[in-house]
């Protein structure tokens, strides 16, 4: 199994970036998805999560409004659009597929079971 992750990079306050996750060698279908990130010393946090099953997505308060995650069939990705970003957005986003994944529980790093090796993201002010 392999998580893909891309479209990092570096952007100013207020500007937008859309981070795309490759998903391969799992059925697709039967995984919810999400994204985590991590700054430098800081834990990692849960940004957001899109269900495989109803295609119900959540999103943690710090991003509501301002990012959306999608999931595309065909392609098998999963994307995470930001907008109106913020310094405070800058860390390394991580994509995350977690066969059992539910709205509940999403926010849980540890119930995933694969995991991407990050995109870079920097929000400069």
């Amino acid at each position: 199994v392999q998580l893909v992750e891309s479209g990092g990079g570096s952007v100013q306050a207020g500007g937008s970036l859309r981070l795309s996750c490759a998903a391969s060698g799992l059925s697709f279908d039967d995984y919810s998805f999400a994204w985590f990130r991590q700054a430098p010393g800081k834990e990692r946090e849960a940004v957001a999560f899109i269900s495989r099953q109803d295609g119900r997505t959540m999103f943690a308060d710090f991003v509501k409004g301002r990012f959306a995650i999608s999931a595309d069939n065909a392609k098998n990705t999963v994307d995470l659009n930001m907008h109106t970003l913020k310094p405070e957005d800058t860390a390394v986003y991580y994509c995350a597929a977690d066969r059992g994944g539910t709205w509940y529980t999403w926010h849980i790093g540890g119930l995933y079971d694969y995991w991407g090796q990050g995109t870079q993201v920097t929000v400069s002010s």
